[in-house]
């Protein structure tokens, strides 16, 4: 098939990665708010997104639905796991379409692929189908987690990346990297400029689950850790240029590129 003029007129761009998967917490949606969605983030980051895909990225995100319902508080409160998970995953499908609605505000082109079938409000997962809608410069969200309980949001973001053959996995926190300590309470933490997989195993830092880490590190896929929150952070990391943990390979040992 023929490329279209959109596809052959679209910018390279210019920094270390092409194709990334943006992995956003349910409350990086909440801004000041105590739960929910705040509008005027989801615009925020929707223009952020926008500006990455005018500049040539190849987007597609998972987002959390801890704003909305968190399964694992759920169930230790009493409710049976699976359930919890399960409305879990609901959660993640209103804050995809929440985005949707916020990206297509701004001009932004997007799909929905849930991984739990729900034909009338969004596209099942098809893994070429998603590749494909990313070729053309759609951004695809994905929803309902991995479409199985007792998996988390980071999991499936991890294997989302490593499907649809991402050069890196950007993590969207409160924080501008990797800390040994918790930041916001103590003034003496420090960042860690890059980590190995293993370092992050090893000594249980939290930045994604075990799950997740060790699908990256079996891809080969640098996991990035960047402020979501702070205006213009993705631009700059995208870039190569912001504050940022990557966790991944050695310098020079880095997987680029797609099969």
């Amino acid at each position: 098939m023929s490329e279209t003029c959109d596809e052959r007129s679209r910018p390279v761009p210019q920094g270390p990665y092409k194709r990334v998967l943006l992995k956003v917490s349910g409350e990086a949606l909440m801004g000041a708010e105590p739960y929910g969605i705040d509008i005027n983030t989801a615009d925020r980051i929707a223009r952020e997104i926008g500006d990455a895909v005018e500049a040539g990225y190849e987007l597609c995100l998972v987002i959390g639905g801890g704003n909305i319902f968190r399964g694992l508080q759920a169930a230790a409160k009493g409710m049976e796991r699976a359930a919890a998970d399960y409305m879990g995953m609901l959660a993640t499908v209103m804050n995809a379409l929440a985005m949707q609605t916020a990206l297509e505000r701004v001009g932004v082109s997007t799909r929905v692929h849930s991984a739990s079938p729900m034909t009338t409000v969004c596209e099942p997962y098809i893994r070429r189908r998603a590749a494909r809608h990313m070729e053309k410069g759609r951004v695809v969200i994905f929803a309902a987690g991995t479409g199985n309980p007792f998996f988390t949001t980071d999991t499936a973001a991890a294997l989302r990346a490593a499907e649809m053959g991402c050069d890196a996995l950007f993590k969207g926190t409160g924080v501008d990297g990797v800390y040994d300590m918790d930041p916001r309470g103590n003034p003496q933490a420090k960042r860690f400029e890059r980590l190995d997989y293993i370092d992050v195993l090893a000594r249980d830092l939290k930045v994604m689950d075990a799950s997740a880490v060790t699908l990256m590190r079996d891809n080969q896929i640098p996991i990035v850790v960047f402020n979501i929150r702070e205006q213009g952070g993705l631009a700059r990391v995208l870039a190569g240029e912001g504050t940022c943990t990557i966790v991944g390979p050695a310098p020079g040992g880095a997987r680029t590129g797609r099969a």
